[in-house]
Order: structure tokens, then C-alpha cells, then sequence
């Protein structure tokens, strides 16, 4: 696929869920996660997804990752409709998009080693030898900043600013074109956060991935994005590059989320940009 050519289009998702009933023979009540969403990403580019708590995004991740079925419209990676595709296709289409969710320790399984949890997705593949999973998964530990020697240890031996290398390492053994990463730092001290962000960001330009980011937090997806989507009660109310989303809000509740950033100074010194901006640090300086 050429660069900047359509990577994923998502047209006029919805997703409902039925909800238990208040009465023996009522209606059945349902839950509108999503309504009539749709956006493109292009390759080797990055769309962060922007909301608050219940506003669908994390709904909207398991959708683009086909963890979950859509009530109506399409997700298609590379011109294919993924909740299309047979069981066998669709398993096989996934080395073509990874995930990093929230939790980077809660999403480590403990009781397998490191170079388990980083093989899971070429295992399931089920096209390379445990041997050659091992020799990928020591590549990919370097190019996060950890080490092979690291393939034989636990979750729990790393640290906290560790982890999260390990999730993207997993992420990224199938050389995936899309990674979606839904809040990869908002458990992390700021000093972690910023190794992290810029991890990806170094990766990115290594190996042209296109991001999707789902995050509450305006300085994540500035630094690491192109475009902004702003998701409200189901609906894409604004979207454009941050530069200009985050001066220039046009709906109430994009501004009401730029109001919301704590300020370093008193009202009116700072710009809104100077209050989105975060300190970041080279990533290989530590892994800690």
C-alpha cells in the first residue's frame, strides 16, 4: 500500500446493546454506544479519538479490531470489511492490526514469560516454529529498549515504565500496519508517559505504522497526532489537526474539554496550546 493511501475507513458505525428489561413484557431497552460514526485514517498517519468516559471510545476500538460486531456500517482495513470476512480470513488479517490496551499490567498475563506473551500473535498465526517466534520476539524486545535476555522473566520483574514496552513489543511482532491503542499511558507517571509516547512515536517513523489513539488526555494525542477526532455521546461533533482543534474549538463540547486542562499559569498568560504541551523525553535514555 502506497503512503497516505487510505488505510482504514470506518463509514456510519453504530453499535447498540440491549439492555435487561425494567418490566416483565416492556420494550427492551438499549444502549446507543455509537452513532453513525465515520472517519478514514492513512497510512504511516495517526488519528487520535478524544472523549470523556461513556462517550463510546473504547466501544469504537473493539469494533475496528473486530472484538465486537457493529449494529449497522462498516470497518475496512486495506478495502476489506472485516466483520465480512470468514473466521479463518479475519484471523489471518489481523497481523495486519494490533492492539495496546489500557492496562499495560493488567493486559500481561503472569503466569507466561515474557517471550510468550510477545509470540502470542505470531502463535497465532500458526504459520512459524516456536524457534523462529523466539528469534522475532528478541528483535522486537530491541526495538522497544529491552533486551533478549528479557524473553525468560515475568511481569511482574519490570517496572512500571518496563511494561508498557512489552504490550508494544507484542503489538508489534506481526509488523502490523495498524496499531490501535486505547489510553497506552494514562496509567503511567508523566515522566513514563512521555518514554512512551515517544517510543511509538520513534517506531513509527522505523517502521511507517499508523496509529489509532483513544485517550481523555489533549497532550497525548497532540504530540502524537495528526488529526483529532472529538467523540461525544456516540458522535464525531469535530474533527481536524490539533493545531487547530485545540485553539479554535468550534463545538461547545470540544472547548469544554480544552477548558479543562489544567493551566501552569493564571488565566490568560497561557495559550491553549502552551497548556496542552508536555516535557518528553528521549526514550532510550531509560527504561526504567
Amino acid at each position: 500500500m502506497n503512503a497516505g493511501a487510505p488505510l482504514l475507513q470506518v463509514e456510519n458505525l453504530v453499535r447498540h446493546y440491549a439492555m435487561p428489561r425494567e418490566k416483565l413484557f416492556g420494550p427492551v431497552p438499549k444502549v446507543h454506544a455509537l452513532n453513525g460514526v465515520s472517519f478514514t485514517i492513512r497510512a504511516g498517519r495517526s488519528l487520535g479519538i478524544v472523549g470523556e468516559s461513556g462517550s463510546g471510545k473504547s466501544t469504537l476500538a473493539r469494533l475496528v479490531m473486530a472484538l465486537d460486531r457493529p449494529t449497522s456500517g462498516t470497518v475496512r482495513m486495506m478495502g476489506r470489511d472485516l466483520h465480512a470476512l470468514p473466521a479463518e480470513e479475519l484471523r489471518q488479517a489481523r497481523r495486519d492490526f494490533q492492539m495496546v490496551f489500557q492496562d499495560p499490567y493488567g493486559s500481561l498475563d503472569p503466569r507466561q514469560t515474557v517471550e510468550r506473551i510477545v509470540a502470542e500473535p505470531l502463535a497465532a498465526q500458526r504459520n512459524t516454529t516456536r524457534a523462529e517466534q523466539r528469534k522475532q520476539a528478541a528483535a522486537v524486545l530491541d526495538s522497544v529498549g529491552l533486551r533478549a535476555g528479557d524473553l525468560d522473566k515475568y511481569p511482574h520483574e519490570f517496572s512500571g515504565g518496563q511494561r508498557p514496552r512489552i504490550a508494544i513489543a507484542r503489538a508489534l511482532i506481526t509488523r502490523p500496519r495498524l496499531i490501535v491503542a486505547d489510553e497506552p499511558v494514562s496509567a503511567l507517571d508523566v515522566s513514563v508517559q512521555a518514554q512512551v509516547l515517544n517510543l511509538m512515536q520513534d517506531l513509527q517513523a522505523e517502521f511507517g505504522i499508523t496509529y489509532m489513539l483513544i485517550s481523555h488526555d489533549l497532550a497525548v494525542v497532540h504530540h502524537l497526532c495528526e488529526d483529532v477526532a472529538v467523540l461525544w455521546q456516540g458522535r464525531i461533533v469535530e474533527q481536524g489537526p490539533p493545531e487547530k482543534l485545540f485553539v479554535a474549538a468550534e463545538h461547545p463540547y470540544t472547548q469544554a474539554l480544552v477548558a479543562a486542562v489544567p493551566k501552569a499559569e493564571p488565566a490568560g498568560r497561557a495559550s491553549a496550546m502552551a497548556n496542552l504541551q508536555m516535557p518528553l523525553a528521549t526514550p532510550r535514555q531509560t527504561q526504567g
